[in-house]
């Protein structure tokens, strides 16, 4: 915040409650946000006040506090204190510190990935396509979309209504003929000419429309001109326009909730139970439901449902533009404050309510609902993943149930594009947001030296840990490693972390067995015989599972490196060529070989290409050859 101060106090020998009664004689009545840090330096809990001096006095009491705020106190060593100008700075300050420092104490969204959009491009024949992250092409976007199946789900449907074309400008303006999407009615063709710019801009408009929430009136417009085409004896115009009609119909019906009153709206809805919580979010749009997320937040070791709810709002909108109405399922501490902070940041007015009757409240009920039904699916499989991991504890001799497991593994073809990965699980499952790519580096390394890859991947992971978490403090150490080979590897491994000071972390080699047969592995660690688990052992299909999960993610990887390396051009080298001008230059030449041999004149006459940019290309041929 511009005019955000900070004043840190020097920390006090004394703890707790004590404590804070100093803090609190050198405070003001300013707003703004306070921190509470424990003995090493850690933040227990991040909180905003309109009076900070009121506020923080509270904690300053020795009794009247619930277990949880209790616990905070006890432990609190420091605080740390922010003014802003006015409240709603302080909300907006105190969310985004939230997710930056993940306080213990502090309500905090763990999954916060971008939605998906639908765009259709400004082109004189518009592409549509599913769009995620920031807005940069040039078109209108409609979202957003719960998830990339919601918008695929819509976009395939679309493209059997309006026939709007998928492929990318480059193939666009290539083809000679139309593609297959063509042949199965599922684009007009505008390619090669099947159909005029102004008929292709109709099918746009009514896309568009469809996107806006117009559905009515397109289909009023679909069933006249079908009355008309059978009327005037055009049975297959009028046929496709029947298709089309029963397409549209087919995407009303697969959305399911379709609310009349309700134009654009999130309903989020709270459910929680055995300290757990779920927030379920429909996203409304254009009267149409355009998909459903649901969310586990941390509850803050205890916070109640309108802090939890408060907070997951605050979160989830940081870097999210709001709708225009948010309908929740529960009250929450600030609600006036939260909807002015929103409006803030949206430009325009954000409403926020908790409907009790009527229609909306029939739309939060059903969200509640699904919130309520996730959360048992979430807490049952949550019980399963612990058995396992006990079992897992038990099988191999762990001190505990291992509450982070690492699973490594490489990909390579003879040793090209070579890739490591890492995958991780605990008691919730794979841990999707903490998986991670390494673009293997050595370049002394022998191609399909699987050994020194792996040594590679686990030196730049370990050397990285210990440089920013030496004490072992974080939840990012592993309890246990799961490496894919036999006693070969797992000695190794282990020789790898010795020489890095790492001697206790757990780890078990999982080696295909006799026959290479999945159900006849052998485990391997160090100093003892290798050993296996019967056929039918949970423990063994979980172990399965992860090697599997580890692999798939390498070779996808793998891929994604591959498919890059193909598509690359010398002309990504040269200074100043972006995508586009390098689509330019291909669509003029017809490959990068070819523009490496043009001459300066040529080059300078490709549409975008200045002549200052001509030169530099030009030299940069000369020079490289």
């Amino acid at each position: 915040m511009s005019d955000a101060t900070d004043q840190t106090e020097a920390i006090s020998p004394k703890r707790g409650h004590r404590l804070i009664a100093d803090y609190v004689k050198r405070l003001d009545g300013s707003p703004g946000v306070y921190r509470m840090l424990d003995d090493k330096g850690r933040v227990l809990y991040v909180g905003k006040a309109k009076n900070l001096k009121k506020r923080v006095s509270n904690y300053a009491k020795p009794t009247g506090h619930s277990a949880r705020i209790a616990r905070m106190i006890s432990q609190t060593a420091e605080m740390m204190f922010l003014t802003t100008r006015s409240e709603t700075e302080a909300l907006l300050l105190e969310q985004n510190l939230i997710k930056q420092l993940k306080p213990h104490f502090n309500v905090l969204l763990r999954d916060d990935k971008s939605f998906p959009n639908i765009l259709v491009t400004d082109h004189p024949f518009p592409q549509i396509r599913k769009h995620r992250g920031a807005k940069k092409d040039k078109g209108n976007y409609y979202g957003p979309f719960a998830s990339a199946d919601a918008v695929n789900r819509t976009l395939n449907q679309l493209q059997k209504v309006f026939l709007l074309r998928n492929c990318s400008d480059a193939m666009f303006e290539s083809r000679t003929r139309p593609c297959l999407l063509y042949q199965i009615k599922r684009c007009a063709g505008p390619c090669v000419g099947k159909v005029s710019e102004a008929d292709y801009a109709g099918l746009v408009h009514d896309a568009e429309r469809f996107l806006s929430g117009r559905t009515t009136a397109v289909q009023e417009q679909l069933a006249a001109e079908m009355q008309a085409a059978s009327e005037g004896m055009e049975f297959e115009r009028a046929a496709v326009l029947r298709d089309r009609i029963r397409a549209l119909t087919q995407v009303q019906s697969s959305q399911g909730i379709n609310p009349r009153g309700v134009a654009e709206a999130d309903v989020i809805a709270l459910h929680m139970e055995g300290g757990q919580a779920c927030v379920q979010v429909f996203f409304i749009r254009a009267h149409q439901n355009w998909g459903n997320r649901d969310f586990y937040p941390r509850t803050g070791a205890g916070a109640g449902e309108a802090e939890v709810l408060q907070a997951f709002i605050g979160q989830f909108y940081d870097q999210k533009e709001p709708p225009r109405l948010l309908l929740l399922s529960h009250p929450i501490e600030d609600l006036d404050l939260m909807a002015e902070a929103l409006s803030q940041k949206a430009g325009r007015k954000v409403e926020i309510a908790v409907p009790l009757r009527g229609e909306k409240a029939e739309l939060v009920a059903s969200a509640a609902r699904n919130a309520r039904e996730s959360l048992g699916r979430k807490m049952a499989e949550t019980a399963t993943q612990a058995r396992l991991l006990d079992g897992l504890a038990e099988a191999f001799g762990l001190d505990e149930a291992p509450a982070r497991i690492e699973v490594y593994d490489n990909s390579h073809i003879q040793g090209a594009h070579a890739v490591g990965a890492m995958i991780v699980a605990g008691p919730d499952g794979f841990m999707k947001s903490q998986y991670r790519k390494f673009n293997i580096k050595g370049e002394e390394l022998t191609p399909g030296d699987d050994f020194g890859m792996m040594k590679e991947v686990l030196t730049r992971r370990f050397k990285r840990l210990l440089k920013e978490d030496p004490d072992r403090e974080s939840e990012h150490w592993p309890g246990l490693l799961l490496i894919d080979g036999g006693a070969g590897q797992v000695s190794a491994v282990n020789g790898i972390l010795e020489d890095l000071g790492v001697e206790d972390v757990p780890m078990i080699g999982v080696a295909k067995g006799i026959d290479r047969d999945a159900g006849k592995e052998e485990f391997h660690r160090i100093g003892q015989r290798p050993f296996a688990l019967k056929r039918n052992d949970p423990v063994l299909y979980f172990i399965q599972r992860l090697r599997d999960e580890a692999h798939r993610f390498a070779i996808g990887t793998h891929r994604a490196k591959r498919a890059k390396a193909i598509g690359a051009t010398p002309l990504d080298e040269v200074p100043g060529v972006g995508a586009s001008r390098k689509r330019a230059l291909l669509r003029h030449f017809g490959s990068a070989k070819a523009v490496a041999r043009a001459s300066l004149d040529d080059l300078k006459a490709v549409p975008g290409i200045s002549a200052a940019l001509a030169e530099a290309i030009h030299g940069y041929f000369q020079e490289h050859g």
